[in-house]
């Protein structure tokens, strides 16, 4: 097993629901010395460019379609020659973006190999209806999106979103990881499982 985790920061904004927000996203590459696959591809693709460095990208894999993480994804693909993975009910928001369509529909079992572990495609709506988590037990980390932050869930006060649905998502298929699987989410820092499990209550207790 040779495969490593390797995290880029780009920053722009997110819209939906006529609003505007600057944010900064994280990027994650999984991979070894020859090949890595992409996760998300937020704002600035010559910065995620950089990242891969000169690797084979065997995929650019979005997690959700919210504009903030997929819309450097076309350029990106294009320059490194990589078909793009993206959750079909999510369409609408991608369909907000771009004029043509994703090449592969990321579903939950959907498996990618690289660096000779598998990362599996988990299926966690709420955030968006096609929000998709990304674990690899080998390496016990799970790559969130935007479904679980350290704090909490991602936001659902906007269009296509469930508060009901996200923590549904969250307490069937990430607290039921291994406690000291990482979490590396869409923004901001990485968690642990075991961090976060205590307070599922509070989050309900908080709602949106």
């Amino acid at each position: 097993m040779t495969a490593r985790i390797e995290k880029a920061v780009t920053s722009g904004t997110f819209s939906l629901d006529g609003g505007t927000w600057d944010v900064d996203n994280n990027v994650w590459l999984i991979g070894d010395d020859t090949e890595v696959i992409v996760i998300d591809a937020p704002h600035d693709a010559a910065t995620i460019i950089e990242a891969v460095e000169g690797r084979t990208v065997k995929a650019v894999v979005l997690t959700h379609g919210h504009n903030d993480h997929i819309n450097a994804a076309r350029e990106l693909a294009a320059a490194v020659s990589a078909p793009v993975w993206f959750p079909p009910e999510d369409r609408m928001l991608w369909d907000a973006v771009y004029d043509t369509a994703p090449e592969h529909d990321l579903v939950d079992g959907t498996e990618f190999t690289i660096g000779g572990v598998t990362m599996l495609a988990m299926h966690t709506p709420g955030h968006s209806p096609g929000s998709t988590c990304l674990y690899v037990p080998e390496l016990g980390t799970v790559f969130s999106g935007d479904t679980l932050f350290h704090g909490g869930p991602g936001a659902t006060g906007r269009s296509y979103s469930s508060f009901d649905t996200i923590i549904e998502s969250i307490r069937t298929r990430l607290l039921t990881l291994p406690f000291e699987t990482v979490v590396h989410t869409g923004h901001g820092d990485s968690t642990v499982i075991g961090e976060e499990a205590p307070h599922l209550d509070d989050w309900i207790a908080r709602g949106h």
